[in-house]
């Protein structure tokens, strides 16, 4: 059996002539996260209905554990492909307990090993206790895990999570996520997960896939392609990024806060990423900018700085050490690691 739990190549789907999804290639290895993350309207959602089998497509093929399941010519249904889904609203059956919930899908199991694989996946997301509640008498997380436990019962090839997430509060979420994550490390299933959290996707992948208006930017682990993003929307979406011209010559780049090394070859103009962790600000009478604000953002400041250019850089320092406020003095830049070139 093939180690690639899904490969999808030169996707596309239009709606009205207009192409949601253009040229998508995508694989997921047995046992990986794949996060695709993007802002609403890229495509995302579309992909894991594509492999679902909820939509057909006009290019392009989709293989699960090595059957092709999709092509512009055939679709294998849905209820045939293996796959779960865990939708951005749970969809449980409000009149069904959480164990008629979780059971649903195991109807054609003979009923010892359907009440048997009940108990394994609710012991696994931790509500074995409450299995003869109904959703109305959970919390949202608690729902949450349901609808992942239901998910998991029929052992899918792939289960693939919709945004599920965003109807949750911040602190909830951050647990929730936590906690899913563990729960899915201890299933082995093969997951993708869509998002418009960035946050959310670098936490949740082992592999990273940006998405705009169809098409992916970038694919890499977590670190690459937040380090050393290949467009800018990558940049900018997968982080704060500045962005200044520099020069570069005989392995060097110039720009206005300093000369910097570079992995480029020959010589030319570029433009380089800063992120505001890359930044440090020191006090200086003949530095080269100055700062122009500060926004307190809990456990950091963050500080815009005009340069001589008018360009603006982004910096954060912890607010348990505090930088003097803007009006007491300008500032000299020295980003702590070696920003990203681009020609």
């Amino acid at each position: 059996m093939t180690d690639l739990a899904v490969q999808c190549t030169g996707l596309t789907k239009r709606y009205d002539g207009v192409k949601a999804v253009d040229g998508v290639d995508l694989t997921v290895r047995s046992g990986e996260t794949l996060s695709i993350v993007g802002p609403s309207g890229s495509g995302k959602t579309t992909i894991l209905r594509i492999i679902a089998g909820f939509e057909t497509i006009d290019e392009g093929t989709v293989i699960l554990q090595g059957v092709p399941v999709s092509t512009p010519q055939t679709s294998i249904p849905p209820e045939r492909r293996r796959v779960g889904f865990v939708f951005q609203e749970h969809a449980l059956f409000p009149h069904k307990t959480v164990a008629e919930n979780v059971s649903f899908g195991l109807h054609k199991m003979p009923a010892n090993d359907r009440r048997k694989r009940q108990e394994d996946v609710l012991d696994l997301v931790q509500l074995s206790h409450y299995a003869q509640r109904y959703p109305h008498e959970l919390s949202g997380g608690e729902r949450q895990r349901v609808a992942l436990a239901r998910s998991l019962a029929p052992k899918p090839s792939v289960l693939l999570l919709d945004e599920p997430f965003s109807g949750l509060d911040a602190n909830l979420r951050l647990r929730i996520r936590e906690e899913v994550k563990t729960i899915l490390a201890a299933s082995g299933a093969t997951v993708i997960f869509v998002t418009h959290d960035q946050e959310g996707a670098l936490f949740m992948g082992d592999t990273i896939a940006i998405i705009d208006k169809g098409k992916i930017e970038q694919t890499g682990a977590p670190q690459q392609v937040f380090h050393a993003p290949v467009t800018k929307f990558a940049a900018r979406f997968l982080g704060t990024a500045d962005f200044l011209r520099g020069t570069y010559h005989d392995g060097k780049v110039e720009t206005e806060i300093g000369v910097f090394p570079a992995s480029m070859e020959g010589s030319g103009e570029c433009e380089v990423m800063t992120r505001p962790d890359d930044i440090y600000l020191a006090p200086s009478d003949d530095g080269p900018g100055a700062i122009v604000s500060r926004t307190f953002q809990g456990i950091h400041n963050l500080y815009r700085v005009e340069l001589p250019s008018g360009a603006m850089l982004r910096a954060s320092r912890p607010t348990t050490n505090p930088t003097p406020q803007a009006t007491e003095w300008t500032s000299a830049l020295l980003p702590t690691t070696p920003p990203a070139a681009s020609p």
